[in-house]
């Protein structure tokens, strides 16, 4: 949490390849474990109608910020495995193996130029153009597996 910051941040919810599944926004002076609840809540699950079978998020890793006891308990409600460091106890060169992918995923969307400063006053104009930067990086992902 940066108390006196202005400006915004952005939430991403990947996959385990680190393509983005859900982008999010929120106040700068906020704590990031703040918009955890909102990301998860906002991914749908698919049915497959074949076999019976809702596919929903399995595993989260997140850093220290988010090691929280009420969120622990929320995630594990909805029967999803936490790996969360905590504080104090666990170092975060652990988690370093599974959470480069979204600091991959982050230069990826801030390497687009309307989104590293933060031009746009209105956050929804925001959100939309980093709805955009995801969708062109799930596209970029798309053309490099297809050719």
């Amino acid at each position: 949490m940066d108390r006196g910051k202005p400006g915004s941040k952005m939430h991403v919810l990947s996959d385990a390849n680190g393509l983005p599944l859900l982008v999010g926004v929120s106040a700068g002076n906020t704590h990031d474990s703040e918009g955890l609840k909102p990301m998860v809540q906002g991914h749908q699950t698919r049915h497959d109608p074949d076999r019976g079978r809702c596919f929903k998020p399995q595993r989260l890793h997140a850093d220290k910020a988010y090691d929280r006891a009420d969120l622990r308990k929320w995630l594990r409600g909805k029967r999803i495995g936490v790996r969360i460091a905590r504080k104090g106890i666990e170092s975060s060169e652990r988690l370093g193996r599974r959470r480069w992918v979204i600091e991959r995923t982050m230069s990826w969307l801030s390497g687009y130029r309307r989104l590293s400063p933060r031009y746009e006053r209105d956050p929804r104009n925001y959100l939309a153009f980093l709805g955009l930067a995801a969708a062109l990086c799930c596209y970029k992902r798309l053309l490099r597996l297809t050719t």
